[in-house]
């Protein structure tokens, strides 16, 4: 069976190489983020952002246990300010959206306020063959609005500038499923 998360991968290796810049917008237990830290190798540079402490705790101790290179800078911070602490291109971004899994709060989730800016911000620093990744939770009430919302957005952008595929388990509508962005 196909698993989405593992295509979401897939995807970034095909973009994304050894010195490149990039972000993992939704922190999270961080695995994304070292993920991404392994590929750019220590050249590169990954700029992480949540805003739970606990997330950058976790991230942490998670690039530790991995071996991960000194590449990660982990931000304190929602993931629409992005343009605060990156000022260069990112040749790939990935969001995780929903709640922190094993943080016991469910409540505590991305919300479509602060993640439609974070996308399109995300997308104004794309360089050349760049990608976005976005994973959407549509089985919570808020992760089913982001999506629509998302999607909505994503729609109005330009073939000519970028393409935009989503991956969707058609026959499991609260499964995850998620958009790819890339730049021509």
């Amino acid at each position: 069976m196909i698993d989405l998360l593992d295509m979401h991968k897939h995807f970034i290796l095909s973009h994304l190489k050894e010195g490149d810049i990039c972000a993992d917008f939704t922190m999270g237990n961080g695995h994304d983020t070292a993920f991404l830290s392994k590929i750019v190798k220590e050249s590169g540079k990954v700029y992480a952002f949540d805003i739970q402490e606990k997330a950058l705790i976790s991230t942490r101790e998670t690039l530790k246990n991995e071996n991960c290179p000194d590449n990660c800078v982990l931000i304190h911070d929602s993931h629409h300010n992005a343009k605060n602490y990156i000022s260069e291109k990112i040749k790939a971004g990935m969001f995780n959206l929903g709640y922190m899994p094993g943080s016991g709060n469910k409540a505590l989730t991305t919300k479509r306020e602060t993640t439609l800016p974070a996308i399109k911000c995300a997308i104004e620093m794309l360089d050349s063959d760049g990608i976005l990744l976005v994973a959407v939770y549509p089985g919570h009430e808020e992760g089913y609005l982001e999506g629509i919302e998302i999607e909505e957005y994503l729609k109005t952008i330009s073939r000519k500038e970028m393409s935009i595929s989503k991956f969707q388990i058609i026959n499991s509508p609260t499964s995850p499923f998620f958009f790819i962005v890339e730049t021509r």
